[in-house]
């Protein structure tokens, strides 16, 4: 992500985290997804390939490789190094925007 980038959306956000763990096939990047977000991000299967092949085609994840499981093919992704920099540069960047509110939050609020 180049400084100055507008920010990911919360779905992709939560894709790319999803792959930090490793290469994931489509439905293990939804069940992901949904841990991580604490089960507020709720990918339905055509809104995730439809990210997927957006960012493969920006070149934030690329196929790992390709199976076939019971006769359907299953594909598993990974994220590459730019991939892993903007996921990186967008935590930074939530991060330094929420210090924002929570320094400023009185003492015995939920923040501190």
């Amino acid at each position: 992500m180049v400084k100055g980038s507008p920010a990911v959306s919360e779905p992709t956000y939560f894709i790319l985290a999803a792959l930090l763990d490793g290469p994931l096939h489509g439905h293990g990047i939804i069940k992901h997804v949904l841990g991580l977000s604490e089960g507020r991000v709720k990918l339905p299967v055509g809104t995730l390939y439809g990210a997927l092949d957006r960012l493969a085609a920006k070149g934030l994840i690329a196929v790992e490789r390709e199976e076939v499981v019971e006769g359907r093919p299953r594909r598993y992704f990974r994220l590459t190094d730019d991939g892993r920099a903007l996921v990186t540069a967008e935590a930074r960047r939530m991060q330094q925007a929420a210090s924002v509110v929570t320094s400023r939050v009185l003492p015995g609020s939920a923040f501190t």
